[in-house]
């Protein structure tokens, strides 16, 4: 049977590979398997390291060429059209800019998705969204990590903390949110106020971070937080876990996947319980510790003051301005 090869940017070693690319893509490959129509499909090498390659492809294996989704401009697409001349080529789910351009009149047929002379039709990215898998979406994570804190010295592991948890979280199925608990009403990249951040974390499924207000928040907005403690032999973020009454901290001394996969997995579970019950302790039950504390000392000294004051005051003499006032 003739076989297909797919490709699009997301097959060019300097293209790039958008959600939409692949979406669209997956919508074209369940409608070949639909119909049993055979394929190949290559990758770009920065994308997917070991998948099928343009590179290594040897034009006389296929008969057809289809390209998916993207704009038709430019040379990438040009030199397809070269290589794969003996092809019946065909692009699909296409941008046509300019109808003229030796990108879009070297394929056989354009089954464009917008384009001068062609009828709008709807990106196969929306129709393969239906098709994504089973219908079950990875959890939204969010990243709050630091790599200050300097007044830690010689047991500083940020750095360190930081490397291992981005490193393993590029392995995780999951969808990654850099967060900062840094208010700034002047960068659109940062919250401005304390409720614009906790609508954020409320949004998510899990936070993995090594700062302390990133695991207290989180559990404010009842979010279990997978929490790192970047100083040799604990300091603040274990200090306040325990006063938070929360287990899911990794020690400096203990960085690994082993470690991370193993509170991931309860955070994802159990955890998510545990971590309403945190929000509702923090609303009910707060602690007044450090508040009642601090009003005692400030009406302590406000009382010494008060009491300095009335003993330095000058006593009324015989002969003073006092007797001399009327009755």
């Amino acid at each position: 049977m003739r076989r297909t090869l797919l490709s699009g940017w997301f097959s060019f070693r300097d293209g790039e590979v958008t959600a939409g690319d692949e979406l669209a893509l997956r919508r074209v490959q369940h409608a070949l398997d639909a119909a049993g129509l055979p394929y190949d499909t290559a990758w770009s090498p920065g994308f997917r390291p070991d998948a099928l390659h343009l590179e290594e492809v040897d034009p006389r294996w296929y008969e057809q060429l289809v390209f998916v989704c993207g704009p038709l401009h430019g040379p990438q697409i040009e030199a397809l059209h070269r290589c794969f001349a003996h092809c019946l080529r065909i692009a699909v789910g296409t941008s046509v800019i300019d109808p003229a351009a030796s990108a879009v009149t070297g394929f056989h047929h354009v089954l464009a998705r917008d384009g001068a002379g062609h009828r709008v039709a709807q990106d196969l990215a929306a129709a393969g969204h239906a098709a994504l898998r089973g219908g079950r979406r990875p959890p939204v994570v969010g990243v709050v990590l630091t790599h200050g804190q300097r007044e830690y010295g010689e047991r500083r592991r940020h750095d360190e903390a930081a490397g291992a948890v981005t490193r393993w979280l590029g392995t995780k199925d999951c969808a990654c949110l850099p967060l900062d608990t840094r208010l700034a009403p002047d960068d659109w990249r940062l919250c401005a106020t304390p409720e614009q951040l906790d609508a954020a974390l409320a949004r998510l499924d899990l936070v993995v971070t090594d700062r302390l207000h990133g695991m207290v928040l989180a559990l404010c907005a009842g979010v279990p937080a997978l929490a790192v403690d970047p100083v040799e032999g604990g300091a603040k973020v274990t200090a306040q876990a325990r006063a938070c009454r929360w287990p899911a901290v990794v020690p400096a001394g203990a960085l690994g996947p082993a470690e991370f996969d193993r509170w991931w997995g309860w955070c994802l579970g159990e955890g998510r319980e545990r971590a309403e019950e945190c929000r509702r302790r923090f609303r009910e039950e707060p602690d007044e510790t450090l508040t009642a504390r601090l009003t005692a000392l400030l009406a302590d000294a406000a009382g010494a003051a008060q009491c300095a004051s009335t003993m330095t005051m000058p006593r009324p003499t015989i002969g003073s301005r006092h007797d001399e006032m009327d009755p």
